[in-house]
C-alpha cells in the first residue's frame, strides 16, 4: 500500500519524494533522537565534572557505547520509546526513562542511572534538541538555495547582452537587459544569504525556572554558569545565561525572519518569470508526454513558477506566526510553544519545495530574442527620457514638455521620431547620437553591472 495516499500533509504524501531530506531532521523520531543526544552528552558531561564525587568520569569504550544509543537510533527504537509515552503522557520523560532501560542494561554504566536528566527541565532537553533541528534544516535549504542562485547567475551572464522592454506600472520604459533583471535576484538572495549565515542560535540549560536551582542545592562548589556555556557551546550553539524555564526564541525568530525576506524574494522572482512567459519573453521547454491542461492540447504552463509561489506563501504564513507567537510566553512558561515549534520542519519543508520547484522552471526557460525584438521595435516612445535629457543639457527650452507631448499616449514610430530629431535646433553631434539612438542601444550600464557585481 502506498502511505502516502492517506498521509494528511502533502509534504508527507505528494510530495514527500522532494522533500525527504527534511525528515531526518524534523519527523517525530528525529525529535526523539535529537533529544537523546542532548541528554547522553550532557551525562557523558556531567561524568566529566571533578566535583560531582558521586559520578565517575566515563572510559572512551563507555562514552562509545552512550553515543551509540542515539547515532544508531532508528524507527523501532522510537516505536519503544512512543510506547513509553502512551504510558508517561509525557514526551521527554519517555525518552529519560528508555535511556535508563537501555543504561540499567549494562553493568559498568548502572552507577550513573540516576544522573540521567539530572536536574533538568524537559525544556532543557528540547530547546537544545529544536534548535540543533533548525540549525540543521537551515543548512539543507541553504544548499538548495546555493544551487538556485549558481542557476541565476549563469542565466544574468548569458543574457546579460539581450536588451529587453522594461515594464514600470505595467506600461513601457526604459530598456534593461534580460540578464540584468535577473542578477538583480542573484544579488538580492545573495546577500540575505550572507545575513543567515551569520545568524546564531542560541540554547538554555538552566533547570525549571533559568537559576539552576536543584544544580546548585546538590553541588554548590559547581560553577554552573560555565559548565553549562561549555556545554551548550560544544554543540554549535550560542548560550544564554539569562530567561525563566524557556530560552525566549529570539534567535530562531531571527532565522525565521531570515528565511521571510528570502522567501519573499523568490516570489518576486517567480513572479516576474511567470510574468515573462506570460509576455512570451521566455518560452518553456517542452517534456515528452507532459500535458498542459485536460482540454486545451495547445498548453505549456508556467506550474513550476507556480508552484514555487503557492508554496513560499504557505512557507511564509507559518514563519511568520512561528516568529509572532514563540518569543511571547506568559511568565516563566506556559505550553502554548509546544505544538507551535513542532511545525519548524513544515515551514522549512515547503520552502525547500519552492526552492527545488524554482529551479526545474530555471532550467525550462528558453528566450524567444524575434518576440524581443518585436516589443522594442514597437516602442521607440522609450526614448523619450534620451531625448529630453540630452536637450535639457543643450539648453533646449522645455524639454521635457516638448517630449510629453509628442510621445505621452501616442504610437511612436521610429521614422516619426527620427523626423522629430531632424527637426531639432541643436548640435549637429548630439543631433547624430540621437538618430542612431534605438531602443535595442538605450541600455545604460546594464551590461557593466553584471559584469561588475555578480563576481563579488
Amino acid at each position: 500500500m502506498d502511505h502516502s495516499l492517506s498521509a494528511i500533509s502533502p509534504l508527507d504524501g505528494r510530495y514527500f519524494n522532494k522533500v525527504k531530506e527534511l525528515s531526518p531532521i524534523f519527523s517525530e523520531s528525529a525529535l526523539i533522537k535529537y533529544r537523546l543526544r542532548v541528554e547522553i552528552e550532557y551525562l557523558i558531561a556531567l561524568a566529566g565534572e571533578a566535583k560531582i564525587k558521586e559520578l565517575k568520569e566515563f572510559s572512551p569504550e563507555e562514552k562509545n557505547q552512550l553515543r551509540e544509543i542515539y547515532q544508531k537510533f532508528d524507527l523501532p527504537e522510537a516505536e519503544k520509546i512512543k510506547k513509553i509515552e502512551a504510558v508517561t503522557n509525557h514526551d521527554v520523560k519517555a525518552v529519560e526513562y528508555y535511556l535508563k532501560e537501555k543504561i540499567g542494561k549494562n553493568r559498568k554504566l548502572l552507577p550513573a542511572l540516576e544522573f540521567v536528566h539530572f536536574g533538568l527541565t524537559s525544556y532543557d532537553v528540547n530547546n537544545l534538541a529544536y534548535s540543533l533541528m533548525l540549525r540543521d534544516g537551515a543548512a539543507i535549504y541553504q544548499k538548495e538555495l546555493k544551487t538556485l542562485l549558481l542557476s541565476l547567475k549563469d542565466l544574468a551572464k548569458r543574457f546579460k547582452n539581450i536588451s529587453l522592454l522594461s515594464l514600470t506600472h505595467g506600461q513601457p520604459a526604459s530598456p534593461t537587459t534580460l540578464g540584468k533583471e535577473l542578477a538583480i535576484f542573484y544579488w538580492r538572495l545573495n546577500s540575505e544569504l550572507a545575513n543567515l549565515h551569520q545568524l546564531k542560535l542560541k540554547g538554555k540549560f538552566s533547570g525549571a525556572v533559568g537559576n539552576w536551582n536543584a544544580h546548585c542545592l546538590t553541588y554548590p562548589k559547581v560553577d554552573w554558569t560555565a559548565f553549562s556555556q561549555k556545554f551548550v557551546e560544544g554543540l554549535g550553539l550560542e548560550f544564554n545565561p539569562l530567561t525563566t524555564q524557556i530560552e525566549p526564541y529570539d534567535s530562531a525568530a531571527s532565522v525565521y525572519h531570515n528565511l521571510i525576506r528570502i522567501n519573499t524574494i523568490l516570489k518576486d522572482l517567480s513572479q516576474d518569470l511567470w510574468l515573462y512567459v506570460s509576455r512570451d519573453i521566455f518560452k518553456l521547454k517542452k517534456i515528452k508526454g507532459e500535458v498542459g491542461s485536460s482540454t486545451m492540447p495547445h498548453k505549456v504552463n508556467p506550474i513550476d513558477f507556480e508552484n514555487s509561489e503557492g508554496n513560499l506563501g504557505l512557507a511564509n504564513a507559518l514563519l511568520n506566526h512561528l516568529a509572532e507567537k514563540l518569543p511571547v510566553s506568559r511568565l516563566q512558561r506556559d505550553l502554548s510553544d509546544s505544538t507551535v515549534i513542532r511545525n519548524q520542519g513544515a515551514a522549512l519543508g515547503y520552502g525547500l519545495l519552492a526552492l527545488k520547484s524554482l529551479i526545474k522552471g530555471l532550467l525550462k526557460l528558453e528566450v524567444n530574442r524575434q518576440i524581443i525584438e518585436t516589443e522594442l521595435n514597437n516602442h521607440w516612445e522609450v526614448l523619450a527620457e534620451a531625448i529630453q535629457v540630452v536637450l535639457r543639457k543643450a539648453g533646449y527650452p522645455k524639454p521635457y514638455e516638448k517630449l510629453k507631448q509628442l510621445t505621452r499616449g501616442e504610437k511612436v514610430t521610429k521614422a516619426g521620431l527620427q523626423k522629430f530629431i531632424r527637426s531639432l535646433k541643436i548640435d549637429k553631434t548630439e543631433k547624430a547620437t540621437l538618430l542612431k539612438l534605438t531602443p535595442e542601444k538605450y541600455i545604460g550600464l546594464a551590461v557593466k553591472l553584471v559584469d561588475k557585481y555578480l563576481d563579488k
